[in-house]
């Protein structure tokens, strides 16, 4: 699927619908499809140097819109559909200790999982169903996404046609890395 995507990506490079699949691009991802949008935004920013801060802009603009629709279901469809949204975990548990744990720490419990590499479909269904404040989730899902994507813009400037092969080799280290920034950042305010 990485492979397909590559090749899809290199055909719109040039495309004047480049900037708009982009935004559809990781509004998807955000809310569906459990693909990471690193596959295709790290060789368009190698392809389009640039813009590389415009199209790090693109992807977090996309992820913001996606999680605001992701948020509203929670909020909205939540307890009508509580049993089949539990049933998508492989412990139903799971989604309750999440939405508990949104309750108790949810600006930082959004901006962690915005940033590790695990399904943020997670926070945004948790933070609607805990009525947690939008703003508050808005902003960590801001920071989080701005994070990821302008430090993937930034990894491009430095390291140029090296990024790929960079990020692939530390991606799991940096997530856990920035994780824990986050937690001792979380822990020292309380």
């Amino acid at each position: 699927m990485v492979a397909y995507l590559k090749r899809k990506t290199k055909q719109f490079i040039e495309s004047k619908n480049m900037y708009m699949a982009l935004v559809i691009a990781s509004f998807l991802e955000s809310i569906i499809v459990p693909i990471p949008l690193e596959a295709v935004l790290i060789p368009l920013m190698q392809a389009k140097r640039e813009k590389i801060w415009f199209l790090a802009f693109l992807a977090t603009l996309g992820c913001v819109f996606g999680a605001i629709i992701g948020y509203g279901v929670g909020y909205f469809l939540f307890d009508q559909f509580a049993a089949q949204i539990a049933n998508w975990f492989s412990d139903p548990q799971q989604l309750e200790n999440v939405k508990t744990q949104m309750q108790e720490q949810g600006f930082w419990y959004v901006l962690s999982v915005g940033i590790i590499p695990i399904p943020f479909q997670i926070a945004m269904l948790a933070a609607g169903a805990a009525k947690y404040s939008l703003f508050m989730f808005l902003l960590a899902t801001l920071i989080a996404r701005s994070i990821r994507y302008f430090g993937l813009a930034l990894l491009v400037k430095l390291a140029g046609n090296q990024a790929e092969a960079i990020f692939k080799k530390y991606k799991i280290p940096t997530a856990i890395v920035l994780t824990l920034v986050v937690v001792l950042i979380w822990w020292v305010k309380h």
